[in-house]
């Protein structure tokens, strides 16, 4: 199947969407290139990166190991760790937990859909080296994510209903 349009002119994504979990309601393929596409900077012509769409026992078990914290999580993000000399589009790996992503939208009275591409925005970030350890990096991030959803059409995540969506996430 051929990638979406970027959303730079001249700008590519080699993603690798691994499919780890059921099936059903996932988004389509297009839809998982169009979100990573749109958290990609004007200046990053060329990208790589893998999507893998896991359950919550994965999840969980990534989430123990890697982030020392119980439970599933809805988005762990791996960035690539290259020399500087190797010259590699490698952003990293995303890692997606379908059931937590489906708890979450309801809970939010979120549509599905807009959910997952926050949720792919949110880990992109992550792998360009954005971060919400403290309020200033929070804020930055989240105004990011805003503004990103909103050239998709999607409505702020943040809003109140919305609120406690950041506290589960890497």
């Amino acid at each position: 199947m051929p990638a979406p349009e970027p959303t730079h002119p001249g700008q590519t994504l080699d993603l690798d969407l691994q499919l780890a979990c059921a099936e059903d309601n996932l988004p389509a393929e297009a839809d998982f290139y169009r979100w990573a596409l749109a958290a990609l900077p004007a200046d990053r012509p060329q990208s790589e990166m893998t999507i893998r769409l896991v359950d919550e026992a994965e999840s969980a078990e990534l989430n123990s190991q890697y982030r020392g914290k119980a439970g599933p999580t809805n988005v762990l993000s791996f960035p690539a760790d290259l020399p500087d000399e190797l010259d590699i589009p490698l952003l990293g790996d995303l890692v997606i937990c379908k059931q937590v992503v489906e708890r979450e939208a309801s809970a939010q009275g979120k549509a599905l859909d807009h959910h997952w591409a926050h949720m792919v925005i949110h880990g992109t970030l992550h792998l360009l080296g954005y971060d919400h350890t403290n309020d200033a990096e929070a804020e930055q991030m989240e105004g990011l994510e805003i503004r990103l959803l909103d050239q998709l059409h999607i409505a702020n995540p943040y809003t109140p209903l919305c609120e406690d969506s950041t506290q589960n996430h890497e």
